[in-house]
């Protein structure tokens, strides 16, 4: 088993022990990958490609007949046990075996029914075992990120701004939100990603008013903000970016947006250290937007964390109130939204560190939004 991973291990049963539980069922998808390097997906989520389950002593994989082989080459160090009616129906048989009394789970991933059918199947046992909701205990050790999950990070980054940058040398006005979308997903898969971060967001116009907007077959125009926010995953990590350019000359208003939002994130980026509030740093952002005229049109929070998901902890906000440690990985993604007219947003991701944020982005530099036409 990879050092990386005993250690992992190690400070979950650590974790376990001050939570008054025997054992840990781990059904979140990249929790199972974070302390076994099982790759098994979950199709939807009332399915699994399966559970780790954790003891003092033990270390258990349990999956179904898909998965058995995957399991087998990939979860060095479990035992991997193949389920053929589910785990909810093979439960007991592993909990008796494992001495198991106090069973955690991630409350976060487990639906009141499939509470409800362990329950009834561990009820049956002489001894019943109790289910015990647990939180955050492996998230918690996700939010400090390695060296080698940050250069997983920046590998992701690298293949999203080439990505981006062909894209960008094709856009003209005609295209559809959907086109350039496509276009920019096609792009990121040849430069070799393994997936998407989250769906592609290409929004222009009064679609760019939208921070979550859905591409559509609205035509580029020229003299409207597009906005792009897009993330490639490779080697299970994400990265984020958002950006927003003009096709043509942009007129005062949009320059005077694109700055503010520009100058906001740059000025949360350089207050970024070690032992800093995430709202403290969203509030910088925010009041500069508030001061430059733009009081109410960013509505949603500054950042989040990233790593094996799009949006882990700590988040940069002005109501989660978590302090900044080194090795976190942010997003810094402040944006202006007026109905109607459109958006701008620009994001970058950063890695603190004690006395700095250092930008993950190979654009550290202006950004230039003007696209020729």
């Amino acid at each position: 088993m990879d050092s990386v991973i005993q250690n992992r291990i190690h400070a979950v049963r650590t974790a376990m022990t001050a939570s008054g539980v025997d054992g840990l069922m781990i059904l979140i998808q990249e929790n199972r990958f974070y302390l076994s390097g099982f790759t098994g997906e979950d199709n939807g989520f009332d399915e699994s490609a399966g559970a780790l389950i954790i003891t003092p002593d033990h270390l258990v994989l349990a999956t179904d007949s898909r998965f058995t082989v995957q399991a087998q080459s990939e979860a060095a160090g479990y035992q991997i046990l193949t389920y053929k009616q589910g785990l909810a129906q093979e439960l007991p048989d592993m909990v008796a075996s494992l001495e198991i009394h106090r069973l955690g789970f991630e409350s976060a991933r487990l639906s009141h029914k499939q509470y409800a059918q362990y329950a009834d199947a561990l009820s049956c046992l002489d001894r019943p075992t109790e289910l015990i909701a647990t939180e955050n205990i492996v998230e918690t050790l996700r939010r400090i990120k390695s060296m080698d999950e940050v250069a997983r990070t920046v590998s992701a980054l690298r293949v999203a701004e080439q990505a981006f940058l062909s894209v960008l040398a094709d856009l003209r006005p005609g295209l559809t939100e959907k086109q350039v979308a496509w276009n920019l997903e096609k792009a990121m898969r040849e430069n070799g990603a393994d997936g998407l971060s989250f769906p592609v967001i290409v929004a222009s116009g009064p679609n760019s008013a939208l921070p979550h907007a859905i591409p559509t077959d609205r035509k580029l125009k020229p003299g409207e903000p597009i906005l792009f926010d897009w993330g490639a995953r490779v080697a299970g990590y994400c990265s984020d970016t958002s950006r927003t350019v003009i096709l043509g000359k942009p007129d005062k208003q949009f320059m005077k947006i694109f700055d503010t939002v520009v100058e906001a994130r740059d000025m949360a980026i350089r207050a970024i250290r070690a032992g800093v509030s995430g709202t403290a740093i969203d509030r910088i952002a925010r009041d500069h937007i508030d001061v430059m005229g733009f009081a109410g049109a960013f509505g949603h929070s500054l950042g989040h964390g990233t790593g094996l998901a799009i949006h882990e902890a700590p988040r940069l906000s002005p109501v989660r109130d978590e302090r900044l440690e080194t090795g976190m990985i942010v997003t810094v993604e402040p944006g202006i939204y007026l109905p109607d007219w459109g958006g701008v947003r620009m994001e970058n991701q950063v890695l603190v560190m004690d006395d700095r944020a250092k930008i993950l982005n190979a654009d550290q530099g202006p950004f230039d939004p003007v696209i020729k036409v």
